[in-house]
């Protein structure tokens, strides 16, 4: 038997793919929703769900931003068309984003990271792709210690309530 995907198994609306340790690894600066440039094939996958963003990054060809090491699953019921699974795909932004984008990256240190791949109430794959710089081993420690401080402050507060 066959395990044919049902209608409900199909992501409509919502998050396909989070890159959880943008924040940790990065300190973003500014955050931008950009559209996908996707083939057929690439859509299907990431309705089911198929997509991994967490090794994506910005880059810049002949004045225009493409998302690269993107992973996009191949699609199951493919036929005869199929899609590279690590291509370059183009970030579909107004010229003014790209322009502040450009101006960014062109600085030392700053990189453009994939947060977020969703699809919005229309039914369009977009990115939340965030303009950042690497943090050093001292900034991820103190990213760690508030972290487990504000959890502390959380039970401490919980408790005495009770």
């Amino acid at each position: 038997m066959t395990d044919k995907k049902k209608k409900s198994d199909f992501i409509a609306h919502g998050v396909v793919a989070q890159n959880r340790r943008a924040n940790f690894d990065y300190l973003i600066e500014q955050t931008y929703t950009a559209g996908l440039e996707l083939t057929g094939t690439e859509v299907k996958s990431l309705r089911q769900g198929h997509a991994n963003i967490n090794e994506a990054y910005g880059i810049e060809k002949n004045g225009e931003l493409y998302i690269s090491n993107m992973f996009i699953a191949e699609y199951a019921y493919k036929g005869y068309e199929s899609h590279a699974e690590r291509r370059d795909r183009k970030l579909l932004l107004r010229r003014k984003e790209i322009n502040e984008i450009l101006g960014a990256l062109a600085k030392k240190g700053a990189t453009l990271v994939a947060m977020k791949v969703f699809f919005n109430d229309k039914g369009l794959a977009k990115m939340v792709v965030g303009l950042g710089r690497g943090k050093k081993l001292y900034d991820k420690r103190e990213t760690i210690k508030e972290r487990d401080w504000s959890r502390d402050k959380r039970r401490i507060m919980i408790n005495a309530n009770h």
